[in-house]
């Protein structure tokens, strides 16, 4: 086996190995709902953020609802959101992000990120004060506070709202929310005291999520959970490991906290979507994340300094929230424009950032040029294989010059006959004699496996991929090849097999076909090899992947269905340029003429 062959066959098995790996160990888990759990009341959890070991309580006041639901509302109409705020708590627990769908239908549901207690996967934002000085637990607002509505009706980009509420032995406190055409909330939560004695107390703002969410993952390659920011450290947890928090004696919860940081923040990443507390970058905090694992109760908390107030004074704090699609030029903005630390590493960009970031930065930049992802990705392509054409000149020039030392390689084999130490000393010396390094074959297949990772990280986990259509047939290229070839790519009248069943991985589609053959076409640019081992390796091998990737999605088969074609053409256009002539059409009809011949044999002979 010469060193080309070996080192194309090294290269493309190590390649197999992971992607097989990757997709039959750690595929995604469906997870299933629980009908016992459709509608579920959630017991608010008694504790509240507190900074000292004291037994926080918040007491709700006599005119307080039955039940969240019950609690007036504001209603929030934003380009991105339609919702409300419940006065209860003046949470934010209606969100639908309107630009956002479920599925490609044109009908489906918008998404609903935020929901009331009293549904199933409640899920809200508040914030609130904990008394430290001079009050006590029922003279500050909680969660289950009933605030009033002193401003505003409408809660819109032009509009804030103002809610109110007198503690009755002296402090006002107020809170006023605004929020931009995108998906940043602002509180800014004041107190007023017009007693006559100073008080003391700590704000802070929380995420109360019930149960894991409904789309849940549960795929290795993104990260679903906590994620926080804490002075320039990136910090992700998955739910399984937050419910594994040591107990809080305290508070009787599981939970785990931190040394009070300068600058960053603290949500839940799903998917495609966050919440997210940012304090004040310039004023020091504490976050906190906790389970409550009676009520499986996921809490966030985002506790700022205690804020001493004299009488006569007013004290003034401002947090904002994020609540969201983890759209990448938003989140780039919050970050370079409105200072939110490290914010863009809120997208889960994994261990090769320093290949993903870039990768995705130059696709969105093709994508506000030509205006659809498809094209974006075959453009992204050709810039790639650009970029590694020095890399992969060098490698198809060694393989032209591999080919011109066939013979003598032929001959020299003949010569050693067993004697294999002297056919590599042979080998060596004749390499050197005419520079030519065996290695350099394997490369443009080595420098791909990075650059197809990163790509595959890219299209799975970013919300610009997310039901992005190509051309005809193809509606969403973060999904696989909708097509079949089982009605004949949809001329039969019967539906393709659902995706993720076990046909769709045997009927497969279009795009997984054009790249069985594109890879096919590939290898004809050479004769097949002597070695029957290797002859069988590489008549498998397209069709294997073929059948493979048909799974992947159909954004990553494009893009590997054009980086074969693209290198297609430079190795032949390379080889021809430095003598080498490969005969595609004639490599064709010999391996057809060889399995003619090969059928036609007598059985046994």
């Amino acid at each position: 086996m010469d060193e080309q062959n070996r080192n194309l066959i090294l290269a493309t098995v190590l390649s197999f190995a992971v992607i097989f790996v990757w997709t039959t160990f750690f595929a995604p888990e469906d997870i299933a709902p629980d009908p016992s759990a459709e509608i579920s009341t959630v017991a608010e959890d008694p504790s509240l953020p507190a900074a000292d070991p004291v037994a926080s309580d918040a007491t709700t006041p006599a005119e307080a609802p039955d039940t969240p639901q019950d609690a007036p509302r504001i209603n929030i109409q934003t380009p991105e959101f339609s919702g409300s705020i419940s006065l209860l708590g003046g949470r934010i627990d209606d969100l639908a992000l309107t630009q956002y769908r479920e599925t490609t239908e044109d009908d489906a549901d918008v998404v609903r990120l935020l929901r009331p207690v009293g549904e199933r996967n409640a899920y809200f934002a508040t914030f609130g004060w904990t008394a430290t000085e001079g009050l006590d637990a029922a003279a500050v607002p909680g969660p289950d506070t009933l605030w009033s509505l002193e401003s505003g009706d409408v809660l819109t980009p032009d509009s804030p709202v103002t809610l109110a509420w007198d503690n009755g032995a002296g402090q006002v406190f107020r809170t006023e929310i605004a929020v931009d055409d995108a998906f940043m909330f602002t509180f800014t939560q004041t107190v007023e005291n017009l007693g006559t004695g100073s008080v003391a107390a700590r704000p802070y703002g929380l995420l109360r999520r019930q149960g894991l969410p409904d789309d849940l993952k549960n795929f290795f390659i993104l990260h679903e959970g906590l994620v926080r920011m804490t002075d320039g450290e990136l910090e992700e947890t998955g739910y399984s490991d937050i419910s594994d928090y040591e107990i809080d004696p305290r508070e009787r919860t599981q939970a785990e906290r931190l040394d009070v940081q300068t600058s960053g923040w603290i949500g839940y990443t799903d998917h495609y979507w966050m919440t997210t507390l940012i304090p004040d970058q310039a004023s020091p905090f504490r976050s906190t994340s906790k389970y409550f694992d009676s009520r499986d109760l996921y809490q966030a908390e985002a506790v700022m300094p205690i804020e001493t107030v004299a009488a006569g004074e007013t004290a003034t704090v401002t947090t904002r929230l994020f609540a969201g699609a983890k759209e990448w030029e938003a989140i780039r903005n919050y970050e370079n424009e409105g200072g939110v630390d490290g914010f863009l590493d809120s997208i889960d960009w994994g261990w090769f950032f320093f290949l993903t970031k870039p990768i995705f930065a130059l696709l969105h930049y093709l994508n506000v040029v030509i205006g659809n992802m498809g094209w974006s990705i075959l453009a992204l392509t050709v810039i790639l294989k650009i970029i590694v054409l020095p890399l992969a000149y060098k490698s198809y020039v060694s393989m032209a010059k591999m080919k011109e030392l066939q013979p003598e390689m032929e001959a020299l084999k003949e010569r050693t006959g067993d004697d294999r130490q002297a056919m590599q000393q042979g080998m060596m010396k004749l390499y050197k004699e005419n520079k030519v390094n065996p290695a350099a074959g394997c490369l443009p297949i080595l420098l791909q496996i990075p650059i197809f990772f990163s790509l595959y990280k890219v299209i799975f986990v970013t919300i610009e991929l997310r039901h992005a259509p190509w051309i005809g047939w193809i509606e969403d290229l973060s999904a696989p090849d909708p097509s079949s070839f089982i009605n004949l790519f949809g001329l039969l009248p019967f539906d393709a097999p659902a995706q993720g069943s076990i046909l769709s991985l045997i009927f497969i589609g279009i795009l997984p076909i054009l790249l069985g053959v594109s890879m096919w076409l590939q290898q004809k640019l050479n004769p097949a090899p002597t070695d029957p081992t290797q002859k069988m390796i590489f008549a498998w091998m397209p069709w294997v992947f073929m059948f493979m990737l048909g799974s992947f999605a159909s954004g990553l088969v494009l893009y590997w269905i054009a980086n074969n074609v693209i290198t297609f053409i430079q190795q032949y256009a390379i080889m021809r340029s430095h003598g080498a002539k490969p005969d595609v059409f004639g490599n064709i009809k010999a391996s057809i003429r060889k399995r003619t011949a090969d059928a036609d044999k007598p059985e046994g002979k």
